[in-house]
């Protein structure tokens, strides 16, 4: 079918997409504002604007992509985080409101410490993806300097065009390596360590659809999901800074068992639960003593 203008598309691609995800009106604007290069609120007002015939190609085949399931952030190459746009490909986890909640803890910690009289801190973004943490840290915090790992050198490859994008790639450095590997071989301290690392069951990822599309290396966090956050936990003492912080995303239901984890890694640290918008335990933060005690092997 060939659709001639914005409107006429509009309404093609909802009906297309009707029951496919819930979100048939905004999925068919921000995919039609995609192939345009106009936003939506251009689109909304201009539903005459002409489509060449590659336009209304691009358009449908966007449309078909998502009523496969396909996510959009996946058909555009990009997606909205905190207060900027990141890059994103399937090689990536797509960036969630929930993560937000880990930024601000650390923002907020990094407030309390620059008070205080504490500007030049060092911060490990562990598992960084596409480098959304890395970069919202980098940039929020200026005198901040960031170290971001990840696994995945197509993941790496991602987060250095955002870190590019944004300008920060004197104070974003990108290592690859597993979790604080490229750190304890450097003998490199920090001040912070933020990491959402994969936190699912297998077995409950396989009932996800999420799963059908992102990495799986970014979601299972194998046998009882916490097995990258034990690891982590177990190697912190050796690279966080006295009186630093850990700020670790978890799944809904994890916030004892990692608090239990966090408690024998950091012995004395305070630990705080923060909860995300819909009012699940989401955020664990482990504030160290200003000096460290050994720790317990976490088996």
């Amino acid at each position: 079918m060939m659709l001639t203008d914005v409107g006429q598309a509009l309404a093609w691609g909802r009906a297309a997409l009707a029951g496919a995800s819930g979100t048939e009106p905004l999925d068919a604007q921000v995919l039609l504002g995609a192939v345009l290069g106009l936003d939506r609120a251009s689109l909304l007002a201009h539903p005459k604007h002409p489509l060449h015939p590659d336009q209304c190609a691009g358009f449908q085949a966007h449309i078909q992509q998502r009523k496969a399931g396909t996510p959009v952030a996946y058909l555009t190459g990009t997606h909205p985080f905190y207060d900027r746009d990141f890059a994103v490909t399937p090689s990536v986890l797509i960036p969630r409101p929930e993560t937000e909640h880990l930024v601000e803890a650390v923002l907020h910690w990094a407030g309390e410490k620059q008070a205080a009289g504490k500007h030049h801190l060092s911060v490990a973004d562990i598992g960084t993806g596409s480098g959304i943490i890395a970069v919202i840290l980098a940039a929020h915090l200026p005198h901040a300097g960031v170290w971001a790992v990840d696994v995945s050198m197509d993941a790496l490859g991602v987060a250095r065009h955002n870190v590019a994008r944004y300008d920060l790639a004197d104070r974003v450095r990108l290592l690859h390596g597993h979790l604080l590997q490229p750190l304890l071989a450097s003998g490199q301290m920090v001040d912070v360590i933020a990491a959402n690392l994969p936190y699912i069951a297998p077995e409950e990822l396989a009932t996800l659809v999420v799963a059908q599309h992102e990495p799986r290396l970014a979601l299972d966090g194998g046998a009882d999901g916490l097995a990258l956050i034990r690891e982590l936990l177990r190697d912190v003492p050796r690279v966080l800074r006295p009186g630093g912080l850990v700020a670790l995303e978890i799944g809904a239901g994890q916030a004892a068992a990692v608090t239990d984890l966090a408690a024998h890694a950091l012995l004395g640290a305070q630990i705080s639960i923060k909860a995300d918008y819909a009012g699940h335990e989401r955020v664990v933060c482990i504030a160290s003593r200003s000096k460290l005690n050994g720790a317990h092997h976490l088996d």
